[in-house]
């Protein structure tokens, strides 16, 4: 994996870079390798959990684990974590061209333990990331590393 765009998001944070300019190094490396650590392992979610993806639009680009999310206010191009999920085959979910960001908000949710709710679908529902990525395309959403047969990634 690419651990150095990791390192270098990690030795980014304020907190780092106080404690380097401050003296204590021992203590910023600690932190540095626990972040990258906490960082491969959403990595390692990622590509592990069928049901996880990315999405962005213009509040900024989450990464979808299950439980747990990550999130930051910038796009994906951005965001390191989530733009290395993406190259690692993460679904990427596009919406920054969709126009109607109601009904985009108004989706299904994608469901994180199996459990699939019959149609019609409300906002609580929910559904397959397959069908999430359907019903996303629809409005206009544009898919990376699309996992659904006979799509181009």
């Amino acid at each position: 994996m690419q651990t150095e765009v990791l390192r270098a998001e990690a030795r980014s944070w304020w907190r780092h870079r106080e404690l380097r300019r401050t003296g204590d190094l021992d203590e910023a490396c600690r932190l540095e390798r626990k972040t990258i650590c906490r960082d491969l392992g959403y990595l390692r979610a990622a590509i592990n959990n069928p049901d996880a993806y990315v999405s962005c639009g213009a509040g900024g680009t989450i990464l979808y684990l299950g439980l747990t999310t990550v999130s930051l206010y910038a796009p994906v191009e951005r965001f390191p974590l989530a733009d290395l999920a993406v190259r690692l085959g993460t679904p990427l979910i596009d919406y920054r061209t969709v126009r109607d960001i109601i009904a985009f908000a108004n989706l299904p949710k994608v469901t994180m333990d199996g459990r699939i709710d019959p149609e019609p679908w409300t906002s609580s529902s929910r559904v397959s990331l397959l069908t999430y990525l359907d019903l996303s395309e629809r409005l206009g959403a544009r898919i990376v590393n699309d996992p659904r047969a006979g799509h181009a990634t």
